[in-house]
């Protein structure tokens, strides 16, 4: 007997279907009565992939609340069922247009539904298999781990994914900025609806306008038919401009209307098109102090939107390497069979600097897995020169001594800057004696400024 589909049929009342018609026969109805807000833990339908909503049995509250369940509920494709008469309401009309594959208008024709449903299971099935062909990339395990700065960073993109307002995302290149862009839609309300991608460095400056507004037939040569452009192909999802940094002034000033009114007109066409897409940035400069020298346009930095956020450098949070590296080498198809890091390689990748960053760690990973062959990956496997020291003295730099000496000697430093090099300022800034402070200098070798020193007693 073929296993019924789970179905997801969030509705007032339980929906009335003919216990022999297909609905019941290929599925297992999860029914869900929108009753209250949805709690934060609330995981109706867990493992269904395709639901149903009922517009038509909800009263007023019920539709206020609608949005919350519908970001609640693990599901990946909505179907709207509606009174005819409700297609009328444009903030209906909005909803469906933001949650939902399709819409049926009641009375309910079961076999119709029934196609719809079925399309759309497969659909996701195909793009789950899709998903698991693709080669392990960085960005799948970007915004791992449990260091301090990325579990901020993953509390600021909860809290930005369910506003409408645009974002900024800064960091160094490989820190994964386009995972949290993804990061982002994924988790907003526009998750159903595309996420279009723009590289603004490999734009070319002479056909910006074609590539983001798109034209209509015959706007120039060899234009046979009308085209979206990327900003249209977005509309009700989400626009992502990789590198917005990298556009030069001319470019900007061509965004600029659909940035302040979301208005595009195509090459060739004097009638504005309306867009409704969110928009996400990414940046590797810092954006003020572009405006600052004038390379980058102010009225377009402060129409990029007020949300900002910075996403750390991988030698910032070195605590989450181990995770990142495992979940990298689990997922690489080319990985024979399971592979540890040795002691050593794991010294190796907390001593390095990370100048590439998670791509820089990915792409070690991946010549390990292809030119290592015993089964622990060591440091020499991952391009690293081999350290002349023996073990105990690798182990001696990771003990809990040395890190407190690390952190004693920062601590110095920094309370002397902010001193000026005044050593009684910098005590009492790190709440010690002075001469506990000249102590510790003398332990760690720290040097100091022209400050008088304390004469030792004969």
């Amino acid at each position: 007997m073929k296993e019924k589909r789970p179905l997801v049929w969030l509705s007032a009342v339980y929906p009335a279907l003919a216990a022999s018609g297909p609905l019941l026969r290929d599925w297992q109805l999860i029914h869900v009565p929108p009753t209250d807000k949805p709690c934060a833990g609330e995981r109706s339908g867990s493992g269904a992939r395709v639901g149903v909503f009922d517009l038509g049995s909800l009263k007023r509250d019920q539709l206020a609340h609608l949005p919350e369940w519908l970001d609640t509920i693990p599901v990946q494709h909505w179907v709207a069922t509606l009174e005819p008469h409700q297609i009328q309401n444009p903030e209906i009309c909005a909803l469906i247009n933001r949650y939902c594959k399709d819409y049926h208008t009641l009375p309910l024709q079961a076999d119709r539904l029934n196609g719809i449903l079925g399309h759309l299971w497969g659909m996701s099935e195909l793009q789950a298999k899709a998903s698991r062909a693709k080669p392990a990339c960085y960005h799948d395990v970007a915004l791992e781990g449990e260091s301090v700065a990325i579990r901020q960073v993953r509390e600021l993109l909860r809290k930005f994914a369910r506003t409408e307002e645009s974002v900024l995302i800064y960091g160094e290149n490989g820190t994964g900025k386009e995972a949290a862009a993804r990061y982002i839609h994924d988790n907003s309300p526009r998750r159903n609806k595309p996420l279009i991608a723009v590289n603004c460095a490999a734009l070319p400056r002479s056909l910006t306008q074609n590539e983001l507004f798109g034209h209509e037939k015959g706007a120039f040569t060899h234009a046979m038919s009308a085209q979206k452009g990327r900003i249209e192909a977005a509309n009700g999802g989400t626009l992502l401009l990789i590198g917005v940094d990298e556009l030069c002034s001319e470019q900007q000033s061509a965004i600029l209307r659909f940035l302040q009114e979301g208005l595009i007109e195509r090459l060739g066409s004097n009638h504005p098109i309306s867009v409704d897409t969110r928009l996400i940035a990414t940046s590797t400069k810092p954006l003020e102090q572009l405006v600052k020298t004038g390379a980058f346009r102010s009225d377009v930095f402060y129409r990029l939107g007020s949300l900002h956020v910075l996403l750390p450098p991988l030698r910032e949070r070195k605590e989450d390497i181990p995770i990142l590296a495992s979940r990298i080498l689990s997922a690489t198809p080319s990985a024979k069979a399971t592979r540890r890091l040795t002691d050593d390689a794991l010294i190796c990748l907390a001593g390095h600097p990370w100048p590439g960053n998670l791509r820089e760690l990915q792409n070690r990973l991946r010549q390990a897995l292809l030119l290592g062959e015993s089964p622990q990956i060591g440091a020499e496997d991952m391009g690293f020169t081999a350290i002349p020291t023996d073990n105990h003295d690798r182990s001696r730099e990771l003990s809990l001594d040395a890190f407190r000496s690390r952190a004693d000697r920062q601590a110095i430093s920094v309370s002397l800057a902010l001193a000026h090099n005044n050593v009684s300022a910098a005590a009492r800034l790190l709440n010690i004696s002075r001469v506990s402070l000249y102590r510790l200098m003398d332990k760690h070798h720290v040097p100091h400024g022209t400050s008088a020193r304390p004469q030792k007693d004969n």
